[in-house]
């Protein structure tokens, strides 16, 4: 098994935001928002949180699907969080969306959020535990929470070939981003040792494909 090599916390060159915005994220995205949909039917409207929003699709995708919900959405990357506001002004929900460029370590809410969804953040997270202890902080007990980030492969070699299965085509700045976030995420096994350590093995672990693993359910 090939250990975790970390990668920046911060993704804070522009060349990079901009070629994370103009990926083709359109199918990762969307059904990250419909499994919200899916695992939570009864969640109609309330306060959501998202960590590590990138250039701002997911948060946008959530304001539609959900119109009575408002979103506060947070990155601690200058860029990531001017192409954010670029993409909710234009998709006309400035009123709904907020966005604050803040490490997600140092966020203070006036009161707990609704519900908590973060894609594609933990692998950023040189301390994976201090991830799911914010998380905790910062949502309403009985909420429901939905993250999604990438699996590591067992080796350098598997880690490239999803780079070419699925980014062949892609610029080479983004190609080798993916294959550094191959590199520093985690392993199933990793992910159920950080539930059980921070005391939420109630939350379900699925691995959904090749190369993600999501966390669902609600907080207690």
């Amino acid at each position: 098994m090939m250990n975790r090599v970390l990668e920046p916390e911060l993704m804070d060159d522009p060349e990079q935001a901009l070629a994370y915005a103009g990926a083709d994220f359109e199918t990762e995205n969307q059904g990250f928002v419909d499994r919200f949909r899916e695992h939570f039917p009864e969640f109609t409207e309330g306060h959501i949180l998202d960590l590590g929003c990138g250039p701002g699709d997911i948060p946008v995708r959530f304001a539609r699907s959900l119109p009575d919900c408002r979103v506060t959405a947070v990155d601690a990357s200058r860029p990531m969080i001017g192409l954010a506001d670029e993409a909710v002004k234009q998709a006309g929900l400035a009123d709904r969306i907020s966005l604050r460029c803040e490490r997600f370590q140092d966020i203070s809410l006036a009161e707990p959020v609704d519900a908590i969804v973060s894609n594609s953040l933990l692998h950023h997270v040189p301390n994976p535990l201090l991830f799911w202890y914010r998380l905790r902080q910062l949502v309403k007990r009985d909420a429901p929470v939905l993250v999604m980030d990438l699996l590591r492969p067992d080796s350098h070699e598997e880690a490239q070939a999803i780079v070419e299965r699925y980014a062949a085509q892609g610029p080479e700045i983004l190609r080798r981003d993916f294959f550094r976030s191959l590199l520093a995420s985690f392993t199933e096994d990793e992910v159920a040792a950080q539930l059980a350590e921070m005391n939420l093995s109630r939350l379900i672990m699925d691995v959904v494909d090749d190369r993600h693993w999501v966390v669902s359910g609600i907080i207690h």
